[in-house]
């Protein structure tokens, strides 16, 4: 299974944020172990540079820990098409209606995010992080 991770996952597991972070935590172990494939885009490793360096004050941290992300996970690149249909979308979030159509794009199965509210309406599976976990146990047990 391949997924697309918002950021803010990725931040609930780096900055140990509750009580969101033993899912998060969970999803990069569950990259880690190769249970799943799992992806960031470009733009969601600028954000997270942004807002570790913002937490720690230490740009060396922030840059260690922004490449450790980009170790574990696969960094997919937003491209102009995406853009252009991102326009183009019925969702209210423009920086989530990219998201999408990365996602769509790069053939990602799903989006986990807990923003579920933002992605009404879309053409492919959106999963909170504990959704999620539940469902790479059914494909794992299936």
């Amino acid at each position: 299974m391949k997924a697309l991770l918002d950021t803010c996952v990725i931040m609930d597991a780096v900055q140990n944020r509750e009580p969101f972070a033993r899912d998060a935590q969970a999803i990069f172990l569950a990259a880690a172990n190769e249970t799943f494939m799992g992806c960031v885009t470009a733009k969601a490793m600028t954000d997270i540079y942004y807002l570790t360096h913002r937490c720690t004050h230490d740009s060396g941290t922030a840059k260690t820990v922004t490449g450790r992300i980009g170790i574990l996970f696969g960094i997919l690149d937003t491209t102009e098409s995406d853009v252009r249909h991102a326009l183009a979308s019925n969702l209210p979030d423009f920086e989530d209606a990219v998201m999408v159509e990365t996602a769509l794009r790069e053939s990602m199965d799903c989006i986990v995010t807990r923003n579920l509210s933002d992605y009404q309406n879309v053409p492919l599976p959106i999963y909170a992080p504990r959704a999620f976990l539940n469902r790479l146990q059914e494909v794992f047990d299936g």
